[in-house]
């Protein structure tokens, strides 16, 4: 089975929440369990690599009282799954900057890593103070006269084959933005707590029926087919 690369923008837990009558953070609770469920299913549909936008360096700006949840949900979702993660096979690695995130959370991040590290069923990134317009500067000036396009590859991480992105809206939002750019996108109006592994198999099954060119012409008999 073919290996391959899915990213996802979690979008909608607030939303979710406060549409039942519920606070936010309940929303963002309810996101947690669909982290489960949709790492579980992924390495059962040829997922290699995983990479889900969990907070981004724009999320500063909520308010002080759910970034606190945020983080402590964090917390707890790594103390939570990282002995699942090691039963099942998968490598957890964080990406975006560390050094604004709280000190317990960064240990229990690199605890995570380093217990999972020898993993191969499949690579579970999670996008934490992350911003792709950041990683493609800072990749940029550490490269300086080395960069490449195979560098800045090998920098950022692999090239993004489907991006999805829950609760209709239809933007990246600064979300891997070099390595997105021949990705397959699905855009679902499902809000992330609702999102399933029948969900993620949908759009797994919509990315294979795609014609994937990369800027070339398809061929005479691809032409005649779809005339």
């Amino acid at each position: 089975m073919e290996r391959f690369h899915v990213a996802i923008i979690m979008d909608g837990n607030g939303r979710w929440a406060l549409g039942r009558g519920l606070p936010r953070v309940a929303g963002h609770r309810a996101g947690a369990a669909a982290v489960r469920r949709v790492v579980e299913a992924a390495p059962d549909l040829g997922i290699k690599t995983l990479t889900l936008y969990a907070f981004s360096e724009d999320n500063w700006t909520r308010p002080a009282r759910e970034v606190t949840a945020l983080m402590k949900l964090l917390g707890r979702y790594l103390v939570e799954e990282t002995d699942r993660c090691l039963k099942n096979g998968v490598r957890l690695e964080a990406i975006g900057r560390r050094d604004r995130l709280p000190a317990p959370l960064v240990a229990l991040l690199e605890d995570a890593e380093r217990k999972t590290a020898h993993c191969r069923r499949l690579h579970l990134r999670l996008a934490l103070d992350y911003s792709a317009r950041r990683a493609i500067l800072d990749t940029a000036l550490r490269l300086g006269n080395l960069a490449t396009e195979e560098t800045f590859t090998e920098a950022l991480g692999p090239d993004v084959d489907l991006l999805i992105r829950t609760s209709g809206e239809q933007r990246l939002s600064d979300f891997l933005l070099w390595e997105c750019a021949y990705a397959e996108m699905v855009f679902t109006p499902r809000m992330w707590p609702m999102f399933t592994g029948e969900d993620l198999a949908e759009a797994v099954d919509a990315f294979h029926r795609r014609d994937r060119r990369f800027g070339r012409i398809a061929s005479e008999s691809d032409a005649r087919r779809t005339a």
